[in-house]
């Protein structure tokens, strides 16, 4: 017994030893992913005179009515100060560094990308679309790598964490006043009723698609996965599991058709981004298990979803 524990405290310190790399990546991820968003916002919706939703959109507000004067990155930045304190009580200090990081990064790319003169698409509608998609499946991996851009995304992820709803939901009803106000701005005014609403409507589709998208990429990841893991080492990769990925295990009593041999038999249920992470642990343990991995449809109680969205 002393031997094997000993023996899973050095795969354990082993595996440790990976978690710097992957918060690198992640860290590294959430600087990719805020590039399209103000690619976007500066050479898309800008131009077009569209605001989009969240702190941004309201940032392109004080744009417009400012004429000009309030630069877009620097009200983005000092609205986002206020409310990181918010993320970081809510949420967790750890939430709220990723936040502060993925707040620097969206400021420096709005500050270094321009506001094109003439926009980067012509076509009002394809710009909303593409932006939209184009924003919505980069948000989904900063949310996936524990990152933030702040403003409405501090909400989200709060209601998220406690209630379990689609982030792209909560972003868009949270974004309707901001888009809808954008109806009183000279600017958009100067292009007549009609075409004040059309601007409307522009903005409500851009933050539908990217909402659509940010869900269908949240979704993606957020399924889940079962493991049947056959090895000589049970105990061993089940306390990994509970210990290092936060899963409950099952040993299921088993007998090998080939030698007759009684065996366990860990059974394990997690989400697909977890695959990786039990996955590491079982070939840090033992190189030779064997694992079965299938989806699942839907998985309900502590660790995932509600029971009461299985009715």
């Amino acid at each position: 017994m002393k031997r094997r524990n000993n023996r899973l405290k050095e795969h354990l310190q082993e595996y440790r030893r990976t978690l710097p790399w992957i918060t690198l990546k992640e860290l590294f991820m959430i600087v990719i992913s805020t590039i399209p968003y103000a690619l976007t916002v500066n050479q898309l919706l800008v131009p077009h005179a569209i605001v989009g939703g969240g702190i941004t959109g309201l940032c392109e507000i004080i744009y417009f009515a400012s004429d000009t004067y309030v630069p877009i990155w620097f009200s983005s930045a000092l609205i986002n100060i206020v409310l990181l304190i918010t993320a970081a009580l809510t949420v967790g200090w750890r939430y709220a560094l990723r936040t502060v990081w993925g707040v620097m990064w969206l400021t420096i790319w709005l500050k270094v990308v321009p506001i094109a003169q003439v926009p980067l698409l012509t076509d009002s509608f394809m710009a909303v679309v593409i932006g939209g998609l184009f924003t919505g499946c980069f948000l989904g991996i900063c949310f996936l790598n524990n990152g933030s851009t702040g403003g409405t995304d501090i909400i989200a992820m709060m209601v998220n964490k406690y209630h379990h709803l689609p982030m792209g939901r909560v972003l868009l009803m949270a974004d309707l006043i901001i888009i809808s106000s954008a109806f009183f701005l000279p600017t958009i005014q100067a292009a007549g009723t009609q075409g004040a609403i059309e601007k409307i409507l522009f903005g409500l589709t851009y933050t539908f698609m990217s909402s659509t998208a940010v869900d269908w990429v949240m979704n993606r990841m957020r399924q889940s996965v079962q493991f049947m893991i056959f090895t000589q080492k049970p105990d061993e990769i089940a306390e990994a599991i509970i210990t290092q990925a936060h899963r409950g295990c099952t040993f299921l009593e088993a007998e090998g058709g080939f030698y007759k041999q009684p065996m366990k038999v860990v059974t394990t249920i997690a989400r697909s981004y977890e695959s990786a992470t039990i996955f590491r642990l079982v070939r840090a343990i033992d190189p030779n298990a064997f694992v079965s991995q299938s989806q699942v449809r839907g998985v309900f109680g502590q660790g995932f979803d509600p029971m009461a969205n299985g009715k």
